[in-house]
């Protein structure tokens, strides 16, 4: 079987309310493309009925492919997507689907050429955001700023839940992400810079979801405390 032009992973964890929608609408979106696709749900650690509701989905929806992590962490999800999806690009789309779909083709060709890594911005020059309560934001503000200055000067905006990697970045990345929890994204992003890989930040259109499962303040200080661990460890890679 051909391998599909593109795949999206959508991590899980305590989703079966937004799931069904969020899989309507890019399914709706993607079937009026000229390329070929499938979509990984990948369901980490939920507490509720994730899993048995992607499966029955899964029946509904051609090259939808389920898959199970025990333990929780967004990086873990995305990771086991990354690396058991067969697309020439995959993408991580979050489950809230707070981009719109029609969005994806910003991050493929022919819109980008020859780049390995597209990120999502809310930050970038002709980004929107949507009703984003004001302290979320500027707490989000001051945390890029804290990456900027550690790790990742260039991006606006690195914690954006829609990133679309070509197949040969994904299969380098992945296998050598160490963070499980949500600031993965900073590391696999650090690590394709000190690869020396084209990444380009695109501006986006989006929505704030009132469910995120983001909890600002008592998140914040583990992820600072990773971005201070991705400094510390990856600082001589590669040599």
């Amino acid at each position: 079987m051909d391998k599909p032009f593109l795949s999206i992973i959508i991590p899980a964890h305590n989703e079966e309310h937004r799931l069904p929608h969020t899989l309507e609408s890019l399914y709706t979106y993607l079937a009026t493309q000229p390329y070929s696709f499938d979509v990984w749900v990948v369901e980490n650690g939920s507490q509720d009925q994730t899993f048995r509701l992607a499966q029955e989905l899964a029946q509904r929806y051609q090259g939808l492919n389920v898959l199970h992590e025990d333990e929780r962490g967004k990086g873990l999800a995305v990771r086991r997507g990354m690396l058991a999806a067969q697309g020439e690009f995959r993408m991580m789309c979050d489950a809230d689907l707070s981009m719109p779909p029609q969005e994806i083709e910003r991050f493929l060709p022919p819109r980008i050429e020859n780049v390995d890594i597209v990120i999502a911005s809310r930050e970038a020059p002709g980004a929107k955001r949507y009703n984003e309560p004001f302290m979320r934001h500027w707490i989000g503000r001051a945390f890029n700023i804290l990456i900027r200055l550690l790790l990742l000067p260039q991006f606006h905006d690195t914690q954006c839940g829609f990133k679309c990697f070509t197949a040969a970045a994904a299969q380098k990345l992945f296998p050598l992400q160490t963070i499980k929890g949500w600031t993965f994204d900073v590391e696999i992003l650090y690590l394709a810079q000190r690869l020396g890989m084209c990444i380009r930040e695109v501006p986006i259109n989006w929505y704030f979801e009132a469910e995120s499962k983001v909890h600002v303040w008592r998140d914040s200080l583990r992820m600072a405390m990773d971005l201070l661990y991705i400094r510390s460890h990856w600082r001589r890679f590669p040599e």
